[in-house]
Formats: C-alpha cells, structure tokens, sequence
C-alpha cells in the first residue's frame, strides 16, 4: 500500500477495509489487528474509545490525503481493537471474566510481540489514549512515542463515573437503545455536527449512529467497565520519557482532563493542540486540523511527509492556519507545553 520512495500510492478502497485483519490470541482472549502497509516500516499502532473501531476512530484521519501521505510513508499501522469491537463480532459470553485497564494494557504486549513488533509509535482516542498512556507507562521500551487524541488520564469523576453507570446498566440490560446511543454520540461529536431541531444530524453523525446500531452491546459493556473502573495516572507521568503530542477538541467533555495531563508531562516531551469548533472525536470530525502538529511531532523522529505540492485548497496552506502553528519550535522539534488554537 506504502512504498519508501518519495511517493505513496494509497489504494482507498484497501485502506477503508484496513488492510488485513489478524485474529490473534492472547491471555486475556482473541483480539482483532487490521493491519495497514508495509510490514517492513516502523510500527503505528491504533486503539479506539469505547463501541468504536479503527474503521470510524482513525478512517476519517487516514482518508485526509496529506495526513495518509504521512503516515504510511512512514509506518506500517496496526489497528487493535477492544475485545469484540471489530466488525461482525460475536456476543462475548456473559461468563467470560471482565478485563481491567491493566488488562488491556498487558494485552497489547502479546499483540506487539506476536507480529515481533520491538518499540512503537501509539495513537489512540480517549479512552484507547488512556489504555496506550497505561502501556507505556508499564512498557517503557517498547514506546518511541504517543499522538493522543482527547486523552483521559485521571479516575472518573462522580459524574462521568455515574453517567457511565447509567449507561453501563442500559447496555447490559435494554441494548444499544436510544439513550445510549445520544449518550455516546456526545461523547464524541460537537453540537455543530450532532445538529438539532432546525438543523439535521451531519453525515458523520448518521454513520456513527448506524454503526452503534451494529455493536455487541455486551461487548461494549465490558469495554466500558474497564474505563469506569481505572485508576489516576497523573502521578506516573512526569516519569514518562517519550515524546506527547495531544489533540484536544475545543468543545470536548474531556478539554480539562488533556490540559491537566499536559501539566502533569515532563516540560520537555509534552505539547497540547486545541483544536477550534472540534468535540472529542478530532480524527473524524477535523482530521485535517491534526497535518501540521503531527508532521512537525515526527520531524523530531526523522520522519517526513513525501516531497510534493500543496494544493491552494489544502490544509497544508499556510493561508488556511494560524500563524503561531507553522513555527516548528511550538510545534514539536523541541516540544515544549503549548495550547495551540487551530481554526478551519
């Protein structure tokens, strides 16, 4: 799908099916790899947040073509999803023991070292960016660096803990009904895209809501557990020695949860893009506004874009950024703590 040469031939219809899918068997149960690219690159693996799959979390993101160009000219991406969150997944039996946070992080090692994958660069959405900062925490060797998009970091707070709970209980009991499905999606939309009385539902929010329709519930319901149940980071990252880059979307529940990880990151490794009109779902609903911030982060790593024109229309002109983001200095090649407002 990805060549080393100065230009990448992406093959759309591949990249939206993912690549090959890997069943792989783990300890702590089978889990589903889509992997995307060249086997011989360096690694890029994905984790998704709660009754979503790499194909919604990161599609609209490797569909941007200056975003795609980058990344598979320089990785191989693998796709992991939660335990029974791929598509067609069956209904995990109601007996099968719930998995931790821990859990999941421990299980990403056996993924990694089934496909003899050594250190890794990690993407993740929420509550997969919890699940990859606890990997690499525990796992310190085997992360070059982590790309985080409305990260969670701390315990929950009564109220996420009590929503959580509430839907947790639907789920268990009624389904993905309509409540959950409302719950979710304002998750990770923004109220521009969820639209309301005078305006519909936009094309992405449809789709999210069909797929939701498809979801195992009980397998979300487990996947959900883990998340209620997890512990505070925030004391372990100071000690974390990979390079952060963290997306955030201005009207995200979960805008203050990122500002406080970034705090909480050593100076040095840890820069914070607020992205402007965005919820928490930015690789789908802005993946464009993540080009920059993500180019400059992996310059740092040797790592670049194919040499080629920018279009006037796209996200790559300077005329459609603000200034204060073309600087590589705020923007990753010393990666010092910043808040970036990025508007489209």
């Amino acid at each position: 799908m990805a060549d080393s040469s100065d230009s990448v031939s992406i093959d759309m219809e591949a990249l939206s099916l993912g690549g090959q899918e890997h069943l792989v068997e783990t300890t702590y149960g089978p889990v589903c790899v889509a992997v995307c690219g060249d086997p011989d690159k360096p690694a890029l693996i994905t984790y998704p947040d709660i009754a979503l799959n790499y194909m919604f979390c990161f599609q609209g993101l490797l569909f941007c073509p200056e975003a795609s160009s980058l990344l598979l000219h320089n990785f191989c991406i693998y796709h992991i999803s939660p335990l029974g969150h791929e598509l067609g997944a069956p209904m995990i039996s109601v007996d099968t023991p719930l998995l931790s946070a821990d859990d999941l992080a421990d299980q990403i090692v056996e993924v990694l070292n089934f496909f003899g994958l050594g250190a890794v660069m990690c993407m993740g959405v929420t509550a997969g960016a919890y699940i990859l900062t606890l990997f690499a925490m525990k796992y310190r060797q085997r992360v070059l660096g982590l790309i985080l998009v409305s990260p969670l970091c701390q315990a929950p707070s009564w109220s996420e803990w009590l929503c959580n709970k509430v839907m947790s209980n639907l789920l268990y009991y009624y389904g993905t009904c309509g409540v959950v499905k409302e719950l979710l999606l304002k998750r990770y939309f923004s109220k521009e895209v969820r639209g309301n009385g005078q305006v519909p539902e936009s094309d992405i929010v449809q789709e999210c809501r069909r797929l939701l329709s498809e979801r195992q519930s009980t397998n979300v319901w487990r996947f959900l557990e883990a998340i209620n149940g997890r512990v505070d980071l925030s004391e372990g990252l100071r000690k974390l020695q990979c390079r952060t880059l963290i997306f955030i979307g201005e009207n995200s529940a979960y805008h203050s949860e990122a500002v406080h990880m970034t705090t909480k990151l050593d100076r040095r490794y840890g820069a914070l893009v607020e992205v402007q009109g965005s919820g928490s779902l930015v690789s789908e609903e802005q993946p464009q506004a993540m080009v920059i911030p993500m180019e400059y982060f992996l310059m740092g790593y040797g790592l670049y874009r194919p040499t080629q024109s920018v279009s006037p229309r796209s996200p790559l002109s300077p005329t459609r950024i603000s200034p204060e983001l073309l600087s590589p200095e705020n923007m990753g090649l010393k990666l010092k703590p910043i808040k970036t407002r990025l508007a489209l």
